[in-house]
């Protein structure tokens, strides 16, 4: 509950890097769009596109997010959530080069790239670069500051209900060079968000008849601006180095306020909800690479550190003035991780080699307490609470040996192999400390049989990170849930096999396929406890298959110049042994379909551009001990905007999101005791208005 955003589907949370998220349509982000294709300014012979910006100009752009999202056929990657830096898993490199870091997503580090020091974007198949990990289509973005520039941007958002005014959403960057130094420096606070709902909550019992009405009112106000640099230095002879980091605040405050009446258990009342989630982090991070022997040593170092002080109170109070009652939950916690990371390649054998190893520490030390309200004293008075105060420690090693080469002018091969050990470390009740050793590595095969046409085949033994917070008990007091701790938690790991096609089209555009397949072992559900509880924990298997689907249809072969439909269509399936029941069921909060479409009109001869989008996505039902729960937004998001692209040298943006009505929903059943072998308790059905939003985008350069 400490961020009311829409689920996003498997390819995110759990893990499956098969897509970019899904465009937040319930806060207002403009939805990505891509450009005509263009024909490639500087064709390579056999393994690459190459687009330059002036292939986007009737587009405007800014920087090099406005660039990329605009590549015919290309969609934006993000890194997967991966222990340590280890392999690359995003796809996309500047200059050639994966980044360092890992707090900076991929919008904050190419929004901070002017779209003049853009030279080209460089088009190709991941398995045929010497950067291990990588495959399927991966961009590389070409850039070099020659001098001072900057760059900004404001987005303004308001809803016509229950919601405050969105007026702090936005960025300023600057970059330039002087002599072998190149910088970034940057300001933004782009995951601002003004979120609200409102309406019934039908409280129904077994047999349909309704014990309680509700009427509930939301707001989740957030803001994180975060401040990032970077520095590049070229030199001396063909090293480089990089050092880059970021400081960031966030305030992140929930309010939930509603009336219940007509239960024949409790008094009318009115219930407050009140959270609050203000945390600051930072992260510095630097590599250097240099010419050693017959090949390249890169050095990586990265120190990260987060303070997350947490809070929630629940607070009801009879209409007919009787005593209150409530409780509190608080938690503040630290965190940090240090990583140390050697490569070193060299070509031998007719192929590119690479050596790594990676040291890698995290800690999180956390207490949390739990209070109950005295209406007496009229203040919350502390009840014992140990299972939510301790500590985590995990120190990790791993070493990867990677070759990669041509088999043939249209077939490359990459493989990497290693291995890495963990010891975890858990303190407080029930606190233990354990060791793995556990194998892993990627093998890829790259094809190119023509000019418009790729395919790619990706074979991978991963091992995904732990979230610490998990080891300790934890509770949501507005729907009386709570975790035990759970010191026996281990990574979730997996086989997964990955096929991706990218067929262009000629003037017609251009498609994807991403078909993939986890075969998942200790995946990481809600498992029962001794004692009758439930605790974050391990399922020995499971499994999940995506269908991915991506094209871009040119409209002017049609008659219709300017114009372009984006289309994506997500189709997904999991399966798990429920630990409860001992019946197949899906993974918890699952997203089994998505279809998103996009068409954009920019009008030959003029600035104007207009456009409207369409994301309809559905998920599956959550699960605990004694409830199943599904809580979505839909049924389906529209949007349309208005561009005009010089309006005094600036780019000036005016949308409308939500226009076909879609709600905030949530359908639970809670039962008496375990679920499947007790009677129903309450059915609980959720259907809040959140309404249109209005957003007013404007975008230049200085």
């Amino acid at each position: 509950m400490r961020r009311h955003f829409r689920a996003l589907p498997l390819l995110i949370g759990a893990g499956l890097p098969l897509a970019p998220a899904p465009a937040r349509a319930e806060a207002g982000t403009e939805l990505p769009v891509t450009a005509e294709a263009p024909a490639p300014a500087r064709p390579d012979a056999a393994q690459r596109q190459v687009f330059v910006p002036a292939d986007f100009a009737r587009f405007a752009p800014r920087n090099a997010w406005d660039i990329l999202t605009r590549v015919p056929g290309f969609s934006i990657r993000e890194s997967d959530t991966q222990r340590g830096l280890g392999q690359a898993t995003g796809n996309v490199l500047f200059n050639g080069a994966r980044p360092s870091n890992k707090s900076d997503d991929l919008y904050t580090q190419l929004n901070r790239i002017p779209a003049a020091n853009v030279e080209r974007i460089e088009i190709l198949d991941g398995a045929t670069l010497d950067i291990p990990g990588l495959s399927g289509q991966v961009a590389d973005v070409v850039y070099k500051a020659d001098g001072f520039s900057g760059q900004f941007s404001w987005v303004g958002r308001m809803r016509a209900h229950y919601a405050d005014a969105l007026y702090t959403f936005g960025d300023i960057s600057v970059s330039g060079r002087s002599g072998a130094v190149e910088f970034e420096l940057g300001l933004n606070n782009a995951d601002a968000g003004r979120s609200a709902a409102g309406g019934p909550t039908l409280i129904r019992d077994a047999a349909g008849l309704i014990i309680e009405r509700r009427r509930d009112e939301w707001t989740s106000n957030y803001d994180a601006p975060k401040l990032t640099g970077r520095l590049t230095l070229d030199g001396p002879g063909s090293s480089v180095g990089h050092l880059a980091g970021h400081v960031q605040r966030s305030w992140d405050h929930y309010r939930e306020t509603s009336l219940r009446t007509g239960s024949p258990d409790l008094a009318d009342r009115r219930r407050r909800i009140r959270e609050n989630n203000d945390t600051r982090n930072w992260e510095i991070s630097g590599d250097y690479e240099f010419a050693l022997g017959p090949g390249r040593l890169k050095l990586i170092g990265l120190t990260n550190a987060r303070h997350e002080p947490y809070r929630q109170e629940v607070i009801d109070r009879p209409i007919d003035g009787s005593a209150a009652s409530g409780d509190r939950f608080t938690q503040t916690s630290d965190l940090a991780e240090t990583i140390a990371r050697g490569e070193y390649g060299w070509t031998m054998l007719g192929g590119d080699w690479q050596l790594s190893g990676e040291a890698a520490f995290n800690t999180l030390d956390s207490v949390a307490t739990l209070a109950e309200f005295d209406p007496v004293r009229a203040a919350f008075v502390s009840v014992d609470f140990p299972d939510g105060t301790g500590g985590v420690r995990e120190d990790r090693y791993e070493a990867m040996l990677s070759f990669g080469r041509p088999i043939s002018k249209t077939l490359s091969l990459q493989i990497t192999a290693g291995a890495e050990h963990s010891t975890i470390s858990q303190t407080g009740l029930g606190g233990a400390t354990r060791s793995f050793f556990r194998p892993k590595g990627t093998v890829s095969l790259a094809w190119k049989p023509a000019k418009d046409f790729d395919l790619s085949v990706k074979l991978q033994r991963r091992v995904l990170q732990l979230e610490f917070y998990d080891f300790l008990a934890s509770v949501s007091l507005n729907d009386n849930n709570q975790n035990a701790s759970n010191a026996d938690l281990r990574p979730q790991q997996d086989w997964s096999i990955e096929a991706e096609a990218n067929k262009r089209l000629g003037r017609w555009g251009s498609t994807k396929l991403i078909l993939t397949y986890r075969d998942v072992e200790d995946r990481v559900d809600i498992i029962p406890v001794a004692g009758g509880g439930e605790a974050v924990g391990n399922i020995a298997k499971a499994r999940a298959a995506a269908f991915d689907w991506y094209a871009t249809l040119e409209l002017a072969p049609l008659g219709w110049k300017g114009a372009r439909l984006d289309t994506h269509v997500l189709l997904q399936d999991s399966s798990l042994r429920d630990p409860f029941t001992g019946q197949k069921r899906n993974w918890n909060g699952f997203s089994d379909r998505l279809v998103e479409l996009n068409l954009r009109h920019d009008i030959p001869g003029g600035d104007w551009a207009w456009g409207s989008g369409l994301y309809h996505e559905h998920i599956q039902p959550g699960y605990r001990s004694n409830q199943q729960d599904r809580v979505w937004e839909g049924p389906m998001w529209i949007d349309a905007f208005v561009e005009n692209k010089d309006i005094l040298g600036l780019t000036v943006r005016a949308a409308v999101n939500n226009i076909a009505n879609a709600r905030s929903r949530r359908e639970r059943v809670v039962y008496t005791g375990m679920r499947g072998a007790s009677p129903i308790a309450f059915r609980e059905s959720r259907d809040r208005l959140i309404g249109p939003i209005f957003i007013l985008s404007i975008k230049g350069t200085f």
